[in-house]
């Protein structure tokens, strides 16, 4: 007994997820499965199979900046599309998402400036005049929850003043620099303080646009709050009953949150 081959169709325009109209996103991907292609016909020699999971093929179309001119497709944003999928699903988005943008960006080789070509049997782009061959960019990030006592240290990014969320610290890892450094160094360039108890809490893709968030929990070891006022608008220790505007558990920043409040309250 055979199964029947799906096909998920991931097409981005103007850099935003194209979805049928009527398309009901509580069902989740199940919205863009076997889609007819009539307009996108343009776009379909470009259509890149981007994976294989058994009977279930991923079929990427980047329109890039052209825009959708039907009025049975509208489009959200990859944000809206995280708080629409599960975890699951969206980082099926995600990764195809990371993929357009990879496939754009790399047309040419970076080091003789000859066309690029796909590779078939792996995500690449290869050079065949100077051998040169590139993969997706994947750009890691720490992301800490620090607590002193009874309290959790959170910030307001000048990145994020317009959502009004305080959040946990982050920054990017830098070259050379293992993931636990980068969680000192980053705390004490953005609030001045030490941290200490260093602890893993997991990760999360992260595709704006192609980050790997690693989260951490931490405990404040010593020092005075004193902020990088380029990247930090405010920052202070709250009581875990009185928290600011802080972000969704669906991303993790969220449960770092949850995480430390939950300790906190339980004391240990």
């Amino acid at each position: 007994m055979t199964s029947t081959q799906q096909t998920l169709y991931f097409i981005f325009s103007d850099n935003r997820w194209v979805v049928p109209q009527s398309a009901n996103l509580g069902e989740g991907l199940a919205a863009v499965k076997d889609l007819a292609l009539d307009a996108f016909a343009q776009y379909r020699q470009e259509a890149v199979k981007i994976a294989q999971y058994d009977a279930q093929s991923h079929v990427l179309i980047d329109m890039q900046r052209d825009t959708i001119d039907d009025d049975n497709y509208r489009s959200l944003s990859m944000r809206e599309a995280l708080g629409t999928l599960n975890e699951h699903e969206f980082s099926m988005l995600a990764k195809a998402w990371q993929y357009a943008l990879f496939l754009r960006h790399h047309k040419y080789c970076g080091r003789c400036g000859s066309a690029m070509l796909q590779v078939q049997w792996e995500m690449a782009m290869h050079c065949h005049s100077c051998q040169h061959r590139v993969y997706p960019r994947v750009s890691p990030c720490i992301i800490v929850a620090v607590r002193k006592g009874d309290k959790i240290l959170l910030a307001q990014g000048v990145r994020h003043q317009s959502t009004g969320f305080f959040s946990t610290l982050a920054g990017f890892v830098e070259s050379a620099e293992s993931l636990e450094h980068a969680v000192h160094r980053e705390v004490k360039e953005e609030v001045g303080i030490e941290i200490k108890n260093l602890e893993y809490f997991g990760s999360q893709p992260w595709p704006f646009p192609h980050s790997i968030m690693v989260g951490y929990l931490a405990e404040y070891a010593s020092g005075d709050l004193v902020l990088e006022e380029k990247e930090i608008l405010s920052a202070d220790w709250f009581d875990v009953d009185k928290l600011p505007l802080t972000p969704p558990t669906l991303s993790i920043a969220g449960r770092l949150i949850e995480e430390t409040v939950k300790r906190i309250k339980q004391g240990s």
